[in-house]
């Protein structure tokens, strides 16, 4: 039975990637801090195949310790969060996760060298395309593009080049995987976000899906937007995402490549806020908006081209964005009854 360390395994993604590992009869040990939401229970946790360590992922002697016996190490811990966060940690964001990557990194050369470790699987994000005038972005374009502006999309770059660094010296075998838009249920407010007023809701963690269920729920009306609602997005299930970067840790092909990992289906904010009005409102009541002034670093399009992932790894992320709201409203729906959001 293979064994695979996962960093970052209570968070979003991660609780998903953990999620699908153990039911395809993986081994896993997961890393975490607990510093975006504070300690979380999952399904999992008394599963026999599983091992949670409360840690720091900046820890080079205690990822070396954890990588023992491992055959793959999913590099998925890091500081991030919702467009707020890419303003109000600008810093923190390059600082901290610079710092996870090399002692990530070190470990898993060491690991490598010296023990079973056959590959690392890196987890980057769209945000490497930030700055792209073409669309769809395909792998490549990112170092053809000009660098991200924000840090958090810098850093993220950065990831990338970390990992074919890592292979020119020391022949690290890696892959890159870019998620595109995680939805899902799991998420709760952040324990470092930053207030922010969306008319006179709070924003839950920045991400568009949940706070716009939130404020729904709440009674906004008009419902509050950032822009005009014409940023394009590819809202992707958690649980594909964790079917493709496991597709991508696995296979053969996928060696020293890096992969677009998302749906193919595009959708705008405005079009996005009025499904998820019409399904907790009814098509009855009147969908109103309000422009709020957008972020700064609120990217208008992120379109990948996911043509790569099919060919290679014969991936594609096929949940539909009606099946994943109808899994997600409900559940934000009552943290919201419970006072969690």
């Amino acid at each position: 039975m293979a064994k695979v360390l996962v960093t970052g395994s209570a968070g979003f993604i991660g609780g998903y990637v953990v999620e699908e590992l153990l039911s395809r009869g993986y081994q896993v040990v997961g890393l975490d801090n607990y510093s975006k939401y504070g300690p979380v229970t999952r399904s999992y946790d008394s599963h026999p195949d599983y091992r949670f360590v409360e840690g720091d992922a900046r820890d080079v002697d205690l990822v070396t310790e954890l990588l023992d016996g491992c055959d793959h190490f999913i590099a998925g811990a890091a500081m991030i969060g919702g467009i707020s966060y890419f303003h109000a940690y600008a810093y923190d964001l390059l600082a901290t996760n610079e710092r996870i990557m090399a002692s990530s990194c070190d470990a898993a050369i060491k690991a490598h060298r010296d023990g079973t470790l056959k590959k690392m699987t890196y987890l980057s994000s769209s945000m490497v395309f930030e700055s792209t005038t073409h669309w769809p972005s395909k792998e490549g374009d990112e170092r053809l593009v000009p660098p991200p502006l924000s840090s958090y999309g810098f850093q993220k770059l950065a990831v990338e080049y970390y990992a074919k660094a890592a292979w020119d010296q020391y022949k690290l075998p890696y892959t890159i995987v870019r998620p595109f838009n995680c939805v899902g249920v799991g998420e709760g407010r952040a324990l470092g976000e930053v207030e922010v007023l969306s008319g006179n809701v709070k924003l839950a963690m920045s991400h568009v899906v949940p706070d716009l269920v939130q404020k729904i729920v709440k009674g906004q009306d008009p419902l509050h937007i950032l822009g005009a609602g014409d940023q394009v997005r590819h809202y992707t299930y958690g649980g594909d995402l964790a079917k493709g970067i496991i597709a991508a840790m696995e296979h053969e092909d996928a060696v020293n490549q890096d992969f677009n990992i998302s749906t193919a289906e595009s959708t705008t904010v405005l079009e996005l806020a009025e499904v998820i009005w019409k399904k907790i409102k009814g098509a009855d009541v009147p969908f109103s908006v309000v422009s709020d002034d957008p972020y700064e670093y609120d990217v208008q399009k992120r379109v990948p081209d996911v043509s790569k992932a099919k060919e290679i790894l014969g991936y594609e992320a096929n949940t539909s964005l009606d099946e994943m709201l109808d899994e997600v409203i409900p559940w934000v729906t009552q943290a919201v009854k419970d006072g969690k959001l």
